[in-house]
């Protein structure tokens, strides 16, 4: 649905619907009556920014979000009548939600660990028998068949049940808070598949990771319980119906993906700086605090249900604390030598990492186009990337030599008979062990907490370590994008990891820094050059890794990859963003916004309505277009001379025409409404389950009676001069949170609105399409 009220070319054409559309703009009907206003403005200049974008797997239409404070007669009745005790029921349950957010995403990131490591525990323990046997084919088909069946199921739950659910969820979640809407973006549905769908696709052995679509979770979860009650299943109470708003919801799923990354990485403190750095457009202390609040509670959470697990009745899990990857934490001494070897990890890490945005951005436009083609091919795809990534995890290791288990070491631990060791013996013989295998047959935890380890600078080959980082790189670009869930954290931890350790070998005799503390940075490397975040990431890897003494080097590594990286392209969010065709809305005008002013941006025909108007002119213009927001005119004998009144709402509209609160003359009747209407009517739906105009039943008497608009109109919209910089009215756009911006003209006399500025409005493929002589970049 569009947020316009001002493009043609959001107009329904059925058969000969337009021409019809076309005599009711004129003003006169076939039946001699009089349609819907004659248009302020007759421009023939079209908006043709898409209105559908990519959400997960699926296209599907987009709108915006409310976010502004809508300030209707009905709003300001409400706010005047809450007595003290409500407003403390609002402020209590305000926390009371942050609490059961993050007490929710805590125990599900808990069950995610649980499910992933116990099915991945029990396949590697399979392979591991079969290979003891020398059953070397056996354990083959028995590892790519259950890996091959694990995707077939996160494919066919995310291709026939919620499409929205595939990939990061990142992008959606960033996009969402940044005032875009899509159907199922944010369902309950896309919520089951995003939780089983991300166990199945990470236990199946791909190179993807379950932090991202944690975030998504912690969102859908923030969501569900925003909705501010629900009619059909009877959750109604009063105290719920202040959370029926954009705005407030908008709060409750930044703290959801807050606690996502909590719940993901055991960081609560980095879950904070997480939205407020990466995911939030609009912040404040009050949601810091709040976030805040709810990361506690996942870390307080996770930190029980572990020790729970310690005992051994959660299976094969359990055996790791809150720390995920214990580095070691000895002294941190550095030299010249070393500090330079950090800043070519750091430059290096910027340059494998912006490549690794254009490859990503590559696959996904190629994937996009099997993907529209349906779920069989979606289904397909993902088998096919199965298959591949068994051969490379299985038969990989066969490049790698036999090493001689290390002296020193307890009997029974190398080479090991457990799941988790990083002295698999895979095919050698007794004594021995392929490292190559510890990497690859292993979940992605483990691999990532045995290049971490810094028991021995030569557990791992130089070669090992080389094959390990082109496979993980190039298997991590080419699984992003599947229908599945799947997080680009992990590969790319796994990426910069074996790297850093890889340049750490190569410049031990001339490094005091241990092996370990390589990966660590070479890790943080990549993480700047992908996602192009500095003090979030910077402080998840320092509590994933439990080592402060590495901040001044982490810090450094992630400022230096990070402005490489910027000299090529933009983080990988932000491609994918735009990728999808999500319309975000940057904290930034862009350079060419200085030469326009916003006059020169508006588009179409504006169609606007009286203060007291028909009802069959309000019926035909809601069922002619799909616009969301109208201009209300105040016009004689309501006032001396025409002006603005405000705009009023599509959905607003529509509860005030199914409650046919409708009079016969023309007169203002507001007060009668506002007394048979409470404020809680207008409240947003859940899930885009509100109001059609199909659902409106209206007689033919009844469409030639008025109905005053005076009560649902915002009377204060945000409103600029024609002639303010298109730069000016995009960054007041973007702070202030608008759906809607109004233009009025600078000289009297004129009609009393210009048009409406939508965020469509101030994306480049429409200005640069109006004006395509403008230089970009100036």
């Amino acid at each position: 649905m569009d947020d316009r009220s001002e493009e043609d070319h959001d107009i329904e054409v059925e058969g000969g619907a337009f021409q019809d559309y076309e005599r009711k703009i004129s003003g006169i009907l076939d039946d001699g009556s009089v349609g819907f206003r004659q248009p302020l403005l007759a421009r023939n200049r079209k908006n043709t920014t898409s209105q559908i974008a990519i959400v997960g797997a699926n296209s599907c239409p987009i709108e915006s979000l409310d976010y502004e404070i809508f300030e209707n007669d009905f709003f300001k009745q409400d706010w005047r009548s809450r007595k003290k005790i409500e407003i403390l029921q609002y402020t209590f349950l305000k926390w009371a939600l942050a609490f059961l957010i993050g007490l929710a995403t805590g125990l599900v990131g808990f069950l995610n660990n649980l499910g992933v490591e116990n099915i991945a525990g029990f396949k590697l323990l399979l392979i591991g028998n079969l290979m003891a046997k020398e059953k070397y084919f056996q354990a083959f088909f028995a590892f790519a068949g259950c890996n091959l069946i694990l995707a077939t199921a996160a494919a066919s739950l995310c291709a026939f049940i919620a499409p929205a659910a595939a990939g990061s969820g990142i992008p959606e979640v960033k996009a969402y808070l940044n005032g875009i809407d899509a159907y199922s973006i944010l369902a309950p549905s896309t919520l089951f598949v995003k939780i089983f769908g991300s166990i199945f696709g990470v236990a199946a052995g791909f190179v993807v990771g379950k932090e991202g679509p944690m975030v998504h979770t912690g969102a859908c979860i923030a969501n569900l319980l925003g909705q501010g009650g629900s009619k059909k299943y009877r959750l109604t109470w009063k105290w719920l119906r202040f959370f029926k708003n954009d705005r407030d919801r908008r709060d409750l799923i930044t703290c959801g993906a807050a606690a996502g990354v909590a719940a993901a990485f055991r960081a609560p403190v980095g879950g904070v700086l997480f939205a407020l750095e990466e995911a939030a457009s609009w912040w404040r202390n009050a949601l810091l605090w709040r976030t805040f609040f709810t990361t506690a509670v996942v870390a307080v959470v996770l930190r029980s249900l572990i020790e729970f697990c310690r005992s051994g009745r959660c299976g094969l899990f359990g055996k790791g604390g809150l720390i995920m990857f214990d580095v070691n934490s000895g002294p941190v001494l550095y030299s010249t030598p070393d500090l330079l070897a950090i800043v070519f990890l750091g430059v290096v890490g910027g340059v494998l990492g912006s490549l690794y945005n254009y490859l990503v951005d590559k696959v996904l436009r190629t994937y996009s186009m099997i993907n529209e083609k349906g779920p069989r091919f979606k289904i397909m795809l993902v088998m096919a990337v199965s298959i591949l990534s068994s051969c490379c995890a299985f038969g990989l290791p066969w490049l790698s030599q036999c090493t001689p288990c290390p002296t020193g070491i307890e009997e029974g631990k190398c080479p090991s008979v457990g799941r988790s060791s990083i002295y698999k013996s895979f095919q050698c013989p007794p004594n021995h062990y392929n490292d190559l295998s510890s990497l690859l047959l292993n979940t992605n935890d483990d691999a990532i907490r045995n290049l971490f380890t810094s028991r021995s600078e030569n557990e791992f080959h130089i070669s090992t370590l080389a094959i390990f980082f082109v496979a993980v790189y190039f298997l991590g670009i080419i699984t992003y994008g599947i229908a599945i869930p799947s997080g680009l954290f992990i590969p790319v931890i796994l990426a910069g990891a074996s790297y850093g350790r890889l340049v750490g070998r190569l410049l031990g005799p001339v490094s005091q820094l241990d092996v370990g503390l390589f990966s660590l940075l070479g890790a943080a490397s990549f993480l700047g050059g992908t996602m192009r975040m500095t003090v979030s990431l910077c402080v998840i890897l320092l509590e994933l890794t439990n080592n402060l003494l590495m901040l001044p080097l982490v810090m450094l590594v992630l400022l230096i990859s990070k402005t490489v990286a910027d000299c090529f392209n933009r983080g990988v969010y932000d491609q994918i963003v735009t990728m999808k065709g999500l319309p975000y809305m940057e904290d930034h005008a862009e350079p060419y916004m200085r030469n326009l002013v916003a006059k020169d941006v508006v588009s179409g025909a504006l169609i606007s309505f009286s203060r007291v108007e028909k009802v069959g002119v309000i019926w035909q213009a809601l069922k002619m277009t799909r616009h969301n927001g109208f201009p209300v005119i105040d016009e004689p004998p309501f006032t001396e001379a025409s002006e603005l009144c405000g705009i009023a709402l599509r959905s607003h509209l529509l509860v005030l025409l199914q409650g046919k609160r409708f009079s016969k003359q023309r007169t203002t009747f507001g007060s009668q409404i506002l007394r048979s209407c409470k404020a809680r009517d207008f409240g947003k739906a859940g899930l885009g389950k509100g109001l059609k105009i199909e659902d409106l039943d209206l007689s033919d008497e009844e469409m030639e009676m008025y109905v005053d608009l005076h009560p649902i109109t915002n009377t204060s919209p945000y409103t600029v001069q024609e002639t303010l910089s298109l730069a000016k009215a995009a960054i007041l756009f973007r702070q202030l949170g608008l759906r809607h911006l109004c233009v009025v003209p600078k000289t009297p006399g004129r009609p009393p609105i210009v048009g409406i500025l939508t965020r469509h409005d101030f994306m480049p493929e429409h200005v640069l399409g109006l004006y395509p002589h403008i230089d970009p970049l100036k």
